[in-house]
């Protein structure tokens, strides 16, 4: 299936059929896209829980109560749930990290190139940090990145997917020691097969036109 298809044709699943899971081979081709997301100097600001059983689709499914509590059967029916987190700051542990990685992969023709990779990641981290003061949204972008990816590629490989961004941060924070570990829970993303009695798998995708959305310079 084409790309254009999926984006016509991909939709929010509402109602996901709970005795239906992605085979294995396939959620881990899904995995290593998710993986490889593109994001802003390579920061690669993000970590993802990945809920595959019940126990664990019942932790995520905690911070969906209370007004939020009409998305939990979207969790615990679906095959896998993903939640994407985001680092609350850029430690320089993370950027040791990168620069490292970007080493073993070969990126760097001499220490030259290593350093000059070293001081424009901490020049760019530095500066959402320092002077634009907004660094967690910075980085949170980038994590949206990888949602965005994630949905065209389950939609490519057949599989229903559900953006979900309603949910009890609080709760999903306590409940997996996200502050310990300098993480913020940024969004929830349900994978499976739809359901027969998904409504919106029958009506037609609403979108503004491209003369709303798009000038032409």
């Amino acid at each position: 299936m084409d790309l254009l298809t999926v984006a016509k044709t991909r939709y929010t699943t509402k109602a996901y059929d709970a005795t239906k899971k992605i085979p294995q081979e396939q959620f881990e081709r899904l995995v290593e896209i998710l993986r490889l997301t593109p994001s802003s100097i390579n920061i690669q600001p993000w970590h993802f829980f990945i809920a595959d059983h019940d126990e664990a689709k019942q932790r995520i499914a905690k911070a969906l109560v209370g007004k939020y509590a009409y998305n939990a059967p979207k969790v615990l029916d679906s095959s896998h749930t993903i939640l994407f987190c985001t680092k609350a700051d850029i430690s320089e542990q993370h950027l040791a990290d990168l620069l490292q990685q970007d080493d073993l992969s070969g990126r760097f023709k001499d220490e030259k190139a290593k350093q000059g990779q070293k001081e424009s990641r901490s020049g760019y981290v530095s500066y959402y940090r320092n002077e634009k003061g907004d660094i967690q949204r910075w980085a949170e972008n980038q994590t949206f990145i990888a949602l965005g990816q994630m949905l065209l590629a389950a939609g490519i490989e057949g599989i229903d997917a559900t953006p979900i961004g309603g949910f009890d941060e609080a709760i999903l924070t306590e409940e997996l020691g996200l502050t310990e570990k300098n993480l913020i829970p940024s969004v929830i993303m349900t994978l499976g097969y739809r359901s027969d009695v998904d409504f919106n798998a029958k009506l037609p995708k609403s979108r503004l036109a491209q003369k709303d959305v798009i000038t032409h310079l």
